[in-house]
């Protein structure tokens, strides 16, 4: 059956409710604000929130926009006590799935109930569906090079074990994908795919992170909270930059994954999961062993599927295939037609050492065909961007002539977003030390990728 969180500041009304949808079989939460509530749906599987309109510290249709933008999926159902209908009206525009004026009417939330979860139901089908199409992440793996097939032959036998898989290489090759096709191509791929990037978590918080923890445990665990083990109970939990983490941490994961089982922070009770483990480094991993910076016993525990991604150097006959595939994703983006680029241009890019692999090479292709209006790219736009400032300045300037036709806020977001790009480019994609340079905190920086749609290829 399905969750259901109820969000008013009204006790009695929360009391009702829970009684209500817990008689029709509902697992019900509760929450007296909207900060508990939102607090509550980032640690529990919800399908349909009951959010009150006025509400402390932040109010309704705030909590209803935060809940669309980041869990499309659920449903809402609006209840006030002050209802009109420029409020009705406002709430479902933004996503609410029906508006009840109080006193509500009890019969007709509970069917409206009924068939805001079929909605969500429906929403989850649907989503399960797109994964499994053609654009699912085993055709994301593009390439004819040797090196591709055999990584390809070895994520079709693994799959269909639920062996440990240690998938190594350098940053940008596509080590996430490889995860991802994993999981696709399992027994699993219903259940959840849950990824961990190690190197981006405190030392203090990999625990809880991992693991979960109670109420109280800690200052700021003002709710018992699940760790990704427990998320990615019956699916796969993807362990990013595993050498990352400290050898305390290390020590932890190993006996996690030897029993698959775990206490959460401040919990003395045990909790027994069934998980898949699937870890990548962009490290050697076996220096890191004889330096003493990682365990040996969680190496073998891991390294069962070895899985090894070349650098893009390394198959160069594979990006004539991917500059095709990278153009045709930019031009749906973009929803205009296929760009092409010149033999001239294509010798350019092939003779390019690509040290940012893949990543940098969707990247490129990115900012050429957007910064270009050339419907076929030449040789000297593919130089211009390959080796900014190689050739002496023109009067004629591409990305002037770019900006110059957008209105201010526009051009000021597309040079913030071109202005991130390099600059994670620069520092391999590590968004702490990125923050770091451009003078913003590392959550602010989060916020500006998930704004510009940046995708960030491990």
């Amino acid at each position: 059956m399905a969750n259901i969180l109820v969000i008013d500041d009204e006790n009695g009304i929360r009391t009702v409710l829970r009684d209500i949808f817990e008689d029709e079989k509902y697992t019900v939460y509760d929450a007296g604000d909207g900060i508990e509530g939102l607090n509550i749906l980032s640690s529990q599987p919800i399908h349909l929130v009951i959010l009150d309109v006025w509400l402390p510290n932040m109010g309704g249709i705030d909590v209803l926009k935060k809940i669309k933008t980041e869990y499309p999926e659920i449903e809402v159902i609006i209840i006030s006590g002050h209802a009109n209908i420029d409020l009705a009206v406002k709430a479902v525009k933004l996503g609410a799935f029906d508006f009840l004026e109080k006193p509500l009417s009890l019969d007709k939330l509970i069917t409206l109930a009924r068939n805001a979860v079929a909605m969500n139901s429906l929403k989850t089908e649907n989503k399960k569906l797109k994964a499994k199409t053609p654009s699912d992440n085993l055709s994301e793996i593009i390439g004819e090079s040797p090196a591709v097939q055999a990584i390809r032959k070895t994520i079709e036998q693994s799959a269909k074990s639920d062996a440990k898989v240690l998938i190594t290489g350098d940053n940008g090759t596509g080590k996430e994908l490889v995860a991802h096709g994993i999981h696709q191509g399992s027994m699993r791929n219903e259940q959840p795919f849950i990824e961990v990037n190690c190197a981006a978590i405190p030392d203090t918080l990999i625990e809880s992170e991992l693991f979960g923890h109670e109420k109280g445990s800690f200052t700021g665990a003002v709710e018992n909270r699940k760790g990704k083990f427990e998320m990615a109970d019956g699916g796969t939990l993807f362990l990013d930059e595993v050498a990352d983490m400290s050898l305390n941490a290390q020590a932890k994961v190993l006996r996690a994954i030897q029993e698959m089982r775990f206490e959460r922070v401040g919990s003395e009770k045990t909790i027994t999961v069934d998980v898949r483990i699937i870890a990548a480094t962009n490290k050697d991993i076996r220096e890191e062993i004889a330096s003493g910076n990682f365990r040996e016993d969680l190496f073998f525990r891991l390294n069962v599927v070895p899985i090894f991604v070349p650098a893009l150097k390394d198959r160069k006959e594979d990006i004539p295939l991917l500059v095709e595939h990278f153009v045709k994703l930019q031009a749906g983006i973009q929803n205009t037609a296929p760009r092409l680029f010149s033999n001239e241009a294509m010798e350019i890019i092939m003779d390019y050492s690509w040290p940012g692999n893949v990543r940098e090479l969707k990247n490129f292709v990115e900012r050429v065909t957007i910064m270009t209006g050339e419907a076929v790219i030449s040789e000297k736009s593919a130089k211009e961007f390959l080796y900014p400032g190689a050739e002496e300045k023109k009067e004629s300037n591409p990305v002037m002539e770019k900006f110059g036709m957008m209105k201010l806020s526009e051009a000021r977001d597309e040079f913030e977003r071109m202005f991130i790009l390099q600059k994670l480019e620069e520092n391999d994609y590590n968004v702490a030390k990125t923050a770091q340079k451009l003078g913003i905190y590392p959550s602010n920086l989060h916020g500006k990728i998930k704004k510009f749609g940046i995708e960030i290829l491990k």
